[in-house]
């Protein structure tokens, strides 16, 4: 299906014009038919009264970035994308399946707030219509529990960014396009998720180049999401759509493995911590005994030596602030 715009149909004002002058012209010429007794005037003003109306239908109003898909008895004439004021066949009926369709999205709906006086209850009242909306809408999928590449459950949320191209894919090429672009970020997101680990782990390939890299769901969003952007895009492209951006709106360990996981990741931490004050303590340690022996401050014998190794790694390395005893009576 081809979209075919229809540009020359700009003339709704003459019309709405035009059908103005046509019934003041028939009120005349029915008060001159009924007083001069000429019945063929009294029926040609009756016959536009009574149908008239119908080229009424015809006049279109569209705003900027809105689009009119017409069809006039299951065919498909044409799309009213420029806003303007259009005259069209009276004929024609609008299509737009996802009307009636509400996401978790923007500028999905008109909404119209009122309120009960009685007992101050906020009543909504959703009004779908026949337009398409042009505008760039953001999606914001529920969140989903998908399992990693390891098998871990992880939390995750994605807020994509979309709009209409052409209006005829996606009014004939799928049953309802918004509920197809929801399902199709969802699964996009599981395809993807599960190639990523959440956080780096070794002999993980996500590239598919066969070798083990540092990817992951955590340190990797911003590739991540680019390749959730262009697996939505091939899906819904029949769709008439086009994916500006996805992003990664949420992420966390599920519920049930979070406390889990949330240790690893404190001994892990507390372990990287330890290794770096054993390394400047050793370090610290190596200094002393070498400013010692270069100053010729004291001269000590290996098994000295073991001990000031020791007490000195006890102090640097200790949770807890040292408390020496001072020897105050011999050297040894």
């Amino acid at each position: 299906m081809t979209e075919k715009t229809l540009n020359n149909r700009k003339n709704g004002m003459a019309v709405l014009l035009l059908l103005v002058l046509v019934y003041v012209a028939s009120v005349v010429l029915f008060i001159f038919g009924v007083s001069y007794d000429i019945l063929p005037l009294t029926l040609i003003s009756c016959v536009w009264f009574v149908f008239g109306w119908i080229f009424f239908l015809g006049l279109k109003v569209l705003k900027p970035q809105e689009a009119l898909v017409l069809t006039l008895f299951g065919k498909y004439v044409g799309t009213l994308k420029n806003s303007g004021f259009y005259f069209v066949n009276p004929f024609c009926t609008a299509v737009n399946p996802a009307a009636g369709t509400k996401l978790n999205q923007s500028g999905d709906v008109k909404v119209l707030g009122a309120k009960q006086p009685s007992g101050g209850v906020d009543v909504s009242i959703d009004i779908p219509t026949k337009k398409i909306s042009l505008k760039i809408m953001t999606l914001n999928n529920n969140r989903q529990k998908i399992n990693d590449c390891l098998g871990n459950p992880v939390e995750i949320g994605i807020a994509v960014m979309w709009r209409v191209v052409d209006t005829a894919k996606a009014v004939f090429n799928v049953d309802n396009y918004k509920e197809y672009l929801s399902l199709q970020c969802d699964s996009a997101l599981r395809n993807i998720v599960r190639i990523y680990p959440y956080d780096i782990a070794p002999n993980v390939d996500t590239t598919g180049d066969g070798i083990a890299d540092e990817g992951s769901l955590r340190g990797s969003s911003e590739v991540v999401a680019a390749r959730i952007k262009d697996e939505i895009q091939d899906k819904v492209s029949e769709a008439g759509i086009e994916i500006l951006e996805a992003r990664i709106t949420y992420l966390a360990y599920a519920p049930e493995i979070a406390a889990v996981m949330l240790q690893r990741q404190q001994a892990s931490a507390i372990i990287d911590a330890r290794k770096m004050i054993v390394d400047g303590a050793v370090g610290m340690v190596e200094m002393a005994l070498e400013r010692l022996s270069e100053n010729r401050i004291v001269d000590l014998d290996d098994e000295r030596k073991a001990a000031m190794v020791s007490n000195l790694l006890v102090v640097l390395c200790g949770n807890h602030d040292a408390q020496p005893v001072v020897n105050s009576g011999s050297l040894y």
